[in-house]
């Protein structure tokens, strides 16, 4: 009896054995199985919808349908999307047709160019301008005041105003017996008039930003008064460059900024931009504001001053 115990025990222990021993041998099998399955699927090109990383070979675009000449505001039949391969893809490019639609260009665009986040923007430099056939370049300088806080940018309309003060512009009588001129003294000779209209901006130059002092807290980046100039450099006539630049040496100018909507209606034939008709104005002294606008003058007031009593 004590022989058989001896004998059953070692039977269950080798069974035991061999079992352990099976077990193992298919965990490593199994190990193995997903090794190799891990492997295959790495090496599998990977596709869109199959649970991969795709590898980017092309990228979105946007190009210009048609010529789009500066001042222009693009609109849907301008552009339209394309993928082109990731080597030719500008790296300042529009991505989608909807971010330009709307926008103002800056400079020309071309038909089948790319179109750049920089069509629609102005640097404040210009390292070429383009003058339009028939037209000069002519350019004025003016500041935060003069120039609408000098947020002038190419492809803008302006209109120029003047202001002419006594000391250029005098209130004078003249004497019909020697036609000798005297000048009137105490009166306000100041003139202001919206001389010329519809003058499109072609570049614009500003200077560079003062470098921060070493320390110095970061620059607001609101508008601040700071006197900062801007050139505007504008197309022009013969005769307009003549007008500009007389009262560039004898008076005030300001530029006045127009909607860049006002400029969109081209000419079917010639594409030139149809320009509004000039605005008729009368212009502005003294006696205008008075007769016109009602601003009340100065009265005389007559009064006894009261003496101390001897």
């Amino acid at each position: 009896m004590l022989e058989w115990c001896h004998l059953s025990n070692r039977l269950g222990r080798s069974i035991l054995k061999r079992s352990n021993r099976l077990i193992l041998l298919i965990g490593v099998f199994l190990a193995i199985v997903a090794f190799i399955g891990i492997v295959l699927l790495l090496s599998q090109p990977t596709t869109p919808g199959n649970g991969g990383t795709t590898e980017v070979t092309e990228a979105n675009v946007v190009i210009a349908a048609v010529n789009i000449p500066i001042g222009t505001i693009v609109t849907a039949d301008m552009v339209r999307d394309e993928k082109v391969p990731l080597a030719e893809a500008h790296a300042l490019r529009v991505q989608a047709a909807s971010l330009a639609i709307g926008q103002t260009a800056r400079q020309d665009i071309f038909a089948g160019q790319q179109i750049l986040t920089t069509h629609f923007t102005s640097s404040g430099t210009a390292a070429d301008i383009s003058v339009p056939p028939g037209k000069r370049a002519f350019g004025l300088q003016v500041d935060q005041i003069t120039g609408v806080g000098t947020l002038i940018k190419p492809g803008d309309y302006v209109d120029v105003v003047i202001g002419l003060t006594s000391s250029s512009f005098p209130v004078v009588t003249v004497n019909p017996d020697d036609q000798s001129i005297t000048v009137v003294a105490g009166l306000n000779g100041t003139s202001v008039k919206l001389l010329l209209q519809n003058l499109q901006v072609i570049a614009t130059l500003l200077p560079p930003a003062p470098a921060p002092a070493q320390g110095a807290p970061a620059a607001d980046p609101g508008t601040a008064l700071t006197g900062q100039q801007e050139l505007v450099i504008v197309a022009a006539t013969a005769a307009q460059v003549e007008v500009l630049k007389f009262i560039q040496m004898d008076a005030n100018v300001s530029l006045v900024l127009r909607s860049t909507a006002d400029y969109q209606e081209r000419d079917p034939v010639t594409d030139e931009v149809i320009l509004p008709v000039d605005d008729i104005t009368t212009g502005v002294v003294l006696r205008t504001l008075i007769d016109t606008y009602g601003v009340i003058t100065p009265q005389l007031v007559e009064f006894i001053v009261p003496t101390a009593a001897p």
